[in-house]
């Protein structure tokens, strides 16, 4: 198990960053929503990490002929996607495992999809029982709730109406993924809008989907092949974040995060941040699949924050939010979090237990955390084998040194993360 230590930066910094990580969610599904195309898609600046590079392979192995340079990408799709003789491992990823679930449940063939051993103990029947539900054959651990998860395919999928308990793209992208291919029309509501790339981007490509005028996004099966992708992969605002909360820590400090995507889904713990009291401008320059431009923060006194609405925006920044947090004035409290128990970690739990190791103040509830700001104090933490939690305690060295234990899994999503941390100093 490696580990790294972060010492204190007694200075403020000025640093545009370029090179930010390719955004981890348009990624994977760039790799996957090729294989509705019978033309070649062409993809710039895909993110070159351990998650989405296995998403890639998972492709090549359904029979897609892949070419790539660098971070720019050629898929060469097939008509009949083929049935793999190995597992598809889908490594920390849960958005690829449970996108997938949806992408192979109408595909005829047999799959089996695994994962690391984080990946193994996360939940899956959210995803499993609805496309169960419609017609999908899917089995694993604990009644199909634990991967491995087999899957063999179901051509002809029922249409659904279906209104989602939860508030999860993953789930939603699932069942749009297997709308494409059911019989008829299916509808789908979730209880807020959750990041709506996938529907973005499969009507790029031609799909025929729309929301009414009840909040149901309709799907239409599809009657032909899709349009190839022609795409850059604008720089992951989640990934931007935590050099945002670097910013925002350190009064005087400025951060500027070029070519990230400004999609409204993805940038709300930005606006929190400029809630706190921190400087945060969006400055858009395009507007094809997403909208993309640059993101600036200046660091400035924060005071502390309610986070209670359009928490599936922000469910992936609240850890490093929970630093901005810990070192604001006064009490934050993060409520209607629950989703926060079922990620790479139980994220409240790993938040948590390491402010605790900081001398930091909290109440923990189910479904999140009141934090009393304040300080923090030098410690070793543990990253439970989750990025998020790795990198915003990292992000916390800046302001009082810290050892961070279990840091591969930084590389599932983000492999230049210390590269760029340690160019602040």
């Amino acid at each position: 198990m490696s580990s790294f230590s972060i010492k204190r930066l007694n200075k403020p910094f000025d640093i545009v960053i370029e090179n930010i990580a390719s955004d981890k969610s348009i990624s994977h599904r760039c790799a996957m929503f090729s294989l509705f195309s019978n033309k070649t898609s062409y993809i710039k600046n895909y993110l070159t990490a351990e998650d989405t590079l296995n998403t890639l392979k998972i492709v090549e192995q359904l029979g897609a002929k892949i070419k790539r340079v660098g971070n720019s990408v050629e898929i060469t799709p097939i008509d009949n996607l083929s049935e793999p003789d190995d597992v598809l491992d889908c490594g920390n990823s849960g958005t690829a495992m449970r996108l997938f679930c949806g992408l192979l449940a109408s595909v005829d063939g047999s799959f089996i999809l695994s994962g690391d051993k984080y990946l193994r103990s996360r939940p899956m029947n959210r995803v499993a029982n609805p496309l169960r539900n419609i017609g999908a054959n899917i089995d694993g651990r604990e009644n199909g709730n634990k991967a491995p998860l087999f899957i063999r395919g179901e051509k002809n999928l029922k249409p659904f109406t279906y209104i989602s308990p939860i508030a999860s793209a993953q789930v939603k992208s699932a069942m749009i993924l297997a709308a494409l291919r059911a019989t008829n029309i299916s509808k789908y509501k979730e209880e807020e809008l959750t990041r709506d790339h996938t529907e973005r981007m499969l009507k790029g490509m031609g799909a025929e989907i729309f929301t009414d005028n009840e909040g149901f996004i309709n799907i239409k099966p599809l009657t032909s092949h899709l349009k190839p992708l022609n795409i850059t992969v604008p720089a992951d605002p989640s990934s931007g974040f935590f050099f945002a909360v670097a910013a925002a820590i350190s009064k005087g400090s400025r951060v500027v995060i070029k070519n990230a995507s400004l999609n409204p889904t993805r940038i709300e713990a930005y606006v929190v941040l400029k809630k706190m009291g921190a400087v945060v401008n969006f400055i858009e320059k395009e507007n094809i699949y997403e909208p993309i431009g640059d993101i600036e923060i200046i660091g400035d006194e924060l005071n502390g924050v309610e986070v209670v609405d359009n928490i599936s925006w922000l469910i992936d920044e609240l850890p490093a939010l929970s630093i901005a947090m810990s070192l604001a004035n006064g009490k934050s409290k993060v409520k209607n979090a629950k989703e926060l128990r079922v990620k790479e970690s139980d994220r409240i739990k790993a938040v948590v237990d390491n402010l605790a190791l900081c001398g930091v103040d909290f109440t923990e509830f189910e479904d999140g955390y009141e934090i009393k700001g304040g300080k923090l104090n030098s410690a070793t933490i543990d990253s439970y084998g989750d990025h998020r939690i790795a990198m915003s305690f990292a992000i916390a060295g800046l302001n009082c040194d810290m050892k961070i234990d279990d840091v591969e899994c930084i590389n599932s999503s983000f492999p230049n993360f210390k590269e760029i941390l340690d160019s602040l100093y």
